[in-house]
């Protein structure tokens, strides 16, 4: 298997991912490997889709929808975008 080192590690970032392992009742390493094999296995279709929808709201802006209505959809789509 292959082997990865990670230099310039923020202290904090190291402390919250140690946090996460005690919390998972796992090893620094086994809950790095587990946030690594997470973060890849996200399809890239998800983080494209908000903004496939971003694109169609500013095309319907002269349709006649509210600006209320598109800013809440727009918040809607960052909250998606930050889960």
């Amino acid at each position: 298997m292959a082997q990865i080192i990670v230099r310039q590690l923020d202290d904090a970032t190291l402390e919250a991912v140690k946090s996460r392992a005690k919390a998972n009742n796992r090893s620094t390493e086994a809950e790095v490997r587990d946030i690594i094999a997470r973060a890849v296995e996200t399809p890239p279709a998800v983080a494209s889709k908000p903004k496939k929808r971003l694109s169609e709201l500013v095309g319907s802006v002269p349709s006649g929808r509210s600006s209320a209505e598109i800013v809440a959809e727009l918040r809607a789509l960052r909250d998606e975008w930050e889960d």
